[in-house]
C-alpha cells in the first residue's frame, strides 16, 4: 500500500472531485493526507480526514473580472498569492508524510514545486476546464505571461534555472474531471479524461423531499456566490422567469437565506443548501453559472443545463455543453427575465436537449470517474517521469 498526499485550492468545487478520488484510494488500504486550509477542507472532508493545515492567504484582486483582465487577476490575486503562501506547509507537509505521491490541484502550485523539490512523483489533477482546454493557444502573448508567472515561482522557491516542464501538467500525470464527449477529442490529447469523481459528501444538508413536486417538472437554480453578490440581478431574473410558470415546473433556489414568508411564490423551493447529488436525480433541468463540477454533476445525470457564465473556465463550459447539444447558453448580465424563460423552456420542452446530456452521461460512465482516477494514481509511486499514463 501507498501513501497519497493531496493538495487543492480552498474551492469547494476543487475539493469534492479530488476528495472522491482520495476516499477511492483510501478504500483500497492506501493511507491518504491532505495539506491546505482546514477550516476549508474540514467540513467537506470529514472530522476523520487527516489534514496537514497551511493557514488562509489573504488574496487580492478580483475573481468576478471578465476576458483578459480576469485571467491576469486569477494568477497575480489569487494562485500566485496562495503559492507563495502556502509553499512553506507543503514542503513539511511532503517531509513529514513522506509521501510515496502527490496529487496536486492544477492551480495549487504549491504542491508541484514541493513534489519536484523532494524527487516524489506527483499527478496533475484538473477540477477545471480553464487550462485543460487551453483557451489562449491562439493568443502566445497570454501564454507567454504565464509561463514567465510560474517561472517566477520557481525562481522564488529556490529552485534553480528555469521550469523543466510546465508546473500546470505533470510530466508523470495529468487527470482531468471531464470527458471526451463534453471536452473534445483535443483535451483529451493532452490529460487522462476520468468524467467527474462523485462520491458521499459529510455534512450534506438536510431537504425538504417531501415538498418536492411530483407532478412537474423540477428545475434547479445554483448560480453561485458570484452571482449572488453581483449588481447584475441575476438571481431576481431567474426567479422572475420562472415565478409565471407554477403550473408547469418547481424551482429550487439556492441562496445564501432563508426568505421571509411569502417573499417568493408557493412553487418557488428556497434553500441556503442543497445535498446536490442526492437531488439531481429528481431533476429536469439545471440553470447555473457554468463551473464544471455543477455542470459534470448535472451531465452526470443526464440532467440539461442553461448556462449563464461569469468568468474563469465558466464561459469555456458553457460552449462545451452547447456543442455537445446538452444545453443552451444565456448572458449572465443582460439576459431578461423572458429571455430566461424561453431557455428554460427550451431545454425542458425540447428532447434533445435531455438525449445529448445522456449521451454525454453515458461516456462518463465509461471514463470511469474516481475509480479510474485512483487506478491512474495507484501506478504513480516508483515511476520516473512520463511513465504514468
Amino acid at each position: 500500500m501507498s501513501r497519497f498526499l493531496f493538495h487543492s485550492l480552498p474551492l469547494t468545487g476543487h475539493v469534492y472531485p479530488i476528495a472522491a478520488v482520495a476516499q477511492e484510494l483510501a478504500r483500497r488500504g492506501h493511507e491518504v493526507a491532505w495539506v491546505g486550509v482546514e477550516s476549508v477542507l474540514r467540513p467537506l472532508l470529514g472530522p476523520q480526514a487527516q489534514v496537514y493545515p497551511t493557514g488562509l492567504p489573504l488574496y487580492r484582486g478580483e475573481l468576478r473580472d471578465r476576458g483578459m483582465t480576469a485571467t491576469r487577476s486569477r494568477w497575480k490575486g489569487y494562485i500566485v498569492p496562495h503559492t507563495r503562501f502556502t509553499l512553506p506547509a507543503v514542503q513539511r507537509a511532503v517531509a513529514d508524510f513522506g509521501p510515496d505521491a502527490v496529487a496536486v490541484d492544477q492551480h495549487a502550485i504549491a504542491g508541484a514545486l514541493a513534489a519536484h523539490r523532494a524527487g516524489v512523483p506527483w499527478a496533475t489533477l484538473a477540477p477545471t476546464s480553464m487550462e485543460i482546454a487551453r483557451p489562449f493557444a491562439g493568443l502566445p502573448k497570454v501564454e507567454a505571461w504565464i509561463e514567465g508567472v510560474l517561472a517566477s515561482l520557481w525562481t522564488g522557491a529556490g529552485l534553480p534555472g528555469e521550469p523543466p516542464y510546465d508546473l500546470r501538467f505533470s510530466p508523470y500525470l495529468v487527470l482531468a474531471f471531464t470527458g471526451e464527449a463534453l471536452a473534445g477529442t483535443a483535451v483529451a490529447g493532452r490529460a487522462v479524461l476520468v468524467g467527474p469523481a462523485l462520491s458521499a459528501r459529510p455534512g450534506q444538508a438536510d431537504f425538504p423531499w417531501d415538498r418536492l413536486a411530483a407532478d412537474r417538472a423540477r428545475v434547479l437554480v445554483t448560480a453561485g456566490t458570484l452571482a449572488l453578490d453581483t449588481a447584475d440581478g441575476f438571481h431576481a431574473r431567474v426567479v422572475d422567469a420562472l415565478a409565471p410558470l407554477g403550473d408547469r415546473l418547481q424551482a429550487v433556489v439556492v441562496a445564501p437565506e432563508e426568505p421571509a414568508p411569502g417573499a417568493y411564490p408557493p412553487h418557488v423551493l428556497v434553500r441556503r443548501q442543497v445535498p446536490m447529488l442526492e437531488l439531481m436525480p429528481h431533476l429536469s433541468a439545471v440553470v447555473t453559472h457554468g463551473g464544471l463540477n455543477t455542470v459534470c454533476e448535472a451531465l452526470a445525470h443526464g440532467v440539461p443545463l442553461v448556462v449563464a457564465p461569469i468568468t474563469s473556465d465558466q464561459p469555456v463550459n458553457a460552449a462545451q455543453v452547447v456543442a455537445a447539444g446538452a444545453g443552451v447558453r444565456v448572458r449572465f448580465g443582460r439576459s431578461t427575465a423572458p429571455q430566461l424563460r424561453e431557455a428554460v423552456l427550451t431545454v425542458l420542452d425540447q428532447p434533445g436537449y435531455r438525449q445529448a446530456a445522456q449521451r454525454v452521461a453515458a461516456s462518463f460512465r465509461q471514463a470511469g470517474g474516481a475509480v479510474a482516477a485512483a487506478d491512474r494514481l495507484a501506478r504513480l509511486p516508483g515511476t520516473a517521469a512520463g511513465a504514468a499514463a
